[in-house]
């Protein structure tokens, strides 16, 4: 049988040929151009699980793609199951709970759950797709009072590498639980993800621009300034490639506490050039982020390192506060216990480097790696050989290792 024959799926399928196969095999990331085998474009769990089982039987390398956001390899040769039309958003505002399918974005989410003065853990972007995020930690501005996206999921409806369909919750597979929520989406295909949502007052939220001639004082300040703050209070700062000192912020409080808290710093920063903090409704409050070319965290800044970003040409720089709720759960994702984290758009300096190299942990975080060789490092060592163990019981065959994959225990992690 032909590979049409066999998938029979309620959604399209698309051949290379075939109108609409160009529309759906391409991610958001343009240096790929991959040529999937097929596409199905999945109208629910039933037709992930026929293309799971069609894979195995064509012995075709297996891939998903939501939105396109979190694809880093071309899948050649794949038979490629596109869950975009999967993307229903249910609300349960009395217990606080979302249900979603895995083509929604967090707008959906946020839009569907504001009426009720609810929000969910999202990240800065309101176009990003809701399960990869969840799935890879995600790292939101209420990351400190409420944790990791990861953090809140409640259960996952999970197509297996067996073709089945399977419950996982922390009473129903809960090792494969554990292992979904932050450690990817290399153990089954995620079709449904229910999650806690919170209550959420209007935040005082936005960025205030500064000159760059305080840069080094202001940075020095902040990595004191930030171990006294409250876990309402999510910033980071910013050089800029225009020559300026931005810090972003998210209190999730009263404007005018939220203003005391930050004076101290904006006192060394100063004189503020752009001060665009308002009071917004959560959902309303488009934080934006850095693409994180190069990626640590450190349990603290240094003076080296400080002077090196500083003076790191031709790139826009972030430092993030971690902390809060983040470190004190216990999910696979991160490495919850150093308090900042570094960004920078392009690949750091030599001097840079060599800064990072001596006050880093060398650490990555899933959702804003683009590296698949580099997965290890998203996860502590201890972490990462559970992860190994959980996947070689439930994928040994690997169907599921297209990009930021853990491989089974058992098998070369660059096999």
């Amino acid at each position: 049988m032909t590979i049409r024959q066999t998938l029979r799926t309620d959604g399209p399928v698309f051949l290379p040929g075939d109108t609409g196969y160009d529309d759906h095999r391409k991610p958001l990331n343009p240096a790929l151009d991959p040529r999937p085998a097929a596409v199905v474009r999945a109208a629910g769990a039933a037709d992930v699980r026929r293309a799971v089982r069609a894979a195995r039987r064509h012995a075709l390398p297996f891939a998903v793609q939501a939105t396109g956001h979190g694809t880093h390899v071309a899948h050649d040769g794949a038979l490629l199951v596109h869950t975009g039309a999967m993307s229903s958003v249910l609300v349960d505002p009395d217990r606080r709970i979302a249900r979603v399918g895995p083509g929604a974005r967090w707008g959906d989410v946020l839009r569907a759950a504001a009426p009720f003065g609810l929000a969910a853990l999202s990240g800065s972007s309101p176009d990003v797709g809701v399960t990869g995020y969840t799935l890879g930690g995600g790292l939101g501005w209420l990351a400190r009072r409420h944790g990791l996206a990861a953090d809140s999921v409640l259960r996952a409806q999970v197509v297996t590498a067996d073709g089945g369909i399977v419950t996982a919750s922390a009473d129903r597979n809960p090792d494969l639980f554990w292992a979904l929520c932050g450690g990817g989406g290399s153990f089954g295909v995620v079709t449904a993800l229910e999650f806690r949502l919170y209550p959420v007052a209007p935040v005082y939220a936005g960025a205030v621009t500064f000159g760059r001639e305080r840069a080094a004082e202001t940075i020095s300040f902040y990595r004191r300034w930030v171990e006294q703050v409250p876990d309402s209070l999510s910033t980071a700062v910013l050089l800029t490639r225009d020559g300026s000192l931005v810090v972003k912020v998210m209190y999730a409080g009263d404007a005018d506490r939220g203003r005391a808290l930050l004076e101290p710093l904006w006192t060394v920063a100063g004189p503020v050039v752009e001060d665009g903090m308002r009071v917004v409704d959560y959902a309303q409050a488009a934080m934006g982020g850095t693409f994180a070319r190069t990626f640590d965290q450190v349990r603290t800044l240094d003076d080296d390192l400080v002077a090196a970003l500083v003076a790191e040409p031709d790139a826009t720089v972030e430092i993030r506060h971690w902390g809060g709720r983040i470190a004190r759960d216990t999910g696979v994702a991160a490495h919850r216990d150093a308090p900042l984290s570094i960004i920078l758009d392009t690949v750091a300096s030599a001097r840079t480097a060599a800064a990072l190299g001596r006050s880093g942990i060398g650490s990555t975080f899933l959702n804003f790696l683009h590296d698949p060789s580099r997965t290890a490092s998203a996860f502590t060592a201890e972490n990462w050989a559970a992860l190994r163990r959980i996947k070689a019981a439930h994928d040994p065959e690997n169907l599921f290792g297209a990009g930021l994959a853990v491989p089974p225990a058992g098998v070369s992690a660059t096999a």
